[in-house]
């Protein structure tokens, strides 16, 4: 969990917004750090946490609280590699998650992933007596533009994601955090870019349409820098009166192997 980003954000594990629906992208650079951030900060904030893990393992978030909060129940954690290689190759005695049935039978769309998200989010009313509780629900999504290169449409992602914030930020009064991947340079003119171009760059324009905070890395504008990773654009949506108001900050970032520093532009000595 990343201090400074807290500070940035005026946020803390002990005292969050709730029904927030947090959007992180990347163009060009990394931006898995921040999902690395998130899951720790909601885990510390005694969350209950359900992680569709559509890009990586849960070997590659499993520290020691990971592996800790999934054995208590804290953290449900979708394997959607290996969920895709049961439906695409499947062998005697595996046990075949519905979620995926799209990848078999496309016209059923996302409704079944839909219910598994519900599944893990609504708490029970009969919990087991001494069960341990947990605080609001959180859905975590990497990468939801995974969704586009499985063939799905860029119109029923968008669905999934508004069914989803609509469960998790409205009904149960949790948060929600989606990473989107976009693929190639900036362009308002997307008539040149391939259509895996153009799907990524729809969903994001979407799911920005949909969200309270958006966290944007991109490389520096410069070029490469040893010192200096890349920079973040943190956008706010929040209404004043009844017009809505936007609010941007750009900071640039450094990652280290257990931290992140964060620099306001022009402040750091290595890049101006």
């Amino acid at each position: 969990m990343f201090t400074e980003l807290n500070s940035i954000l005026n946020t803390s594990p002990d005292s969050f917004t709730r029904g927030e629906f947090i959007l992180v992208s990347d163009r060009q650079s990394d931006a898995s750090f921040l999902i690395h951030h998130f899951l720790s900060f909601y885990l510390r904030a005694r969350c209950k946490v359900c992680f569709l893990g559509l890009a990586q393992s849960f070997c590659h978030y499993s520290a020691v609280s990971q592996r800790l909060a999934k054995e208590k129940g804290q953290l449900v954690f979708f394997e959607g590699l290996k969920e895709c290689l049961s439906v695409l190759t499947p062998k005697e005695n595996n046990v075949e998650s519905e979620a995926m049935n799209f990848l078999r039978d496309p016209p059923v769309g996302l409704r079944s992933l839909y219910e598994f998200v519900r599944s893990s989010v609504i708490v029970s009313d009969n919990m087991e007596e001494g069960a341990e509780q947990w605080g609001p629900s959180v859905l975590l999504v990497d990468d939801l533009s995974v969704l586009l290169s499985l063939g799905v449409d860029v119109g029923a992602v968008l669905d999934f994601s508004h069914y989803c914030r609509a469960l998790v930020c409205s009904q149960v009064q949790g948060n929600m955090v989606m990473l989107v991947r976009c693929n190639g340079e900036e362009d308002d003119d997307d008539d040149d870019d391939d259509d895996g171009d153009v799907g990524s760059d729809v969903l994001l324009k979407g799911l920005t349409h949909q969200c309270n905070l958006h966290l944007h890395v991109q490389g520096l504008p410069t070029g490469y820098c040893k010192d200096i990773h890349g920079q973040m654009e943190v956008c706010w949506k929040r209404r004043q009166g009844d017009a809505p108001h936007m609010q941007k900050n750009l900071f640039q970032y450094k990652v280290y192997d257990k931290g992140a520093s964060f620099f306001a532009r022009g402040t750091s000595s290595a890049v101006l």
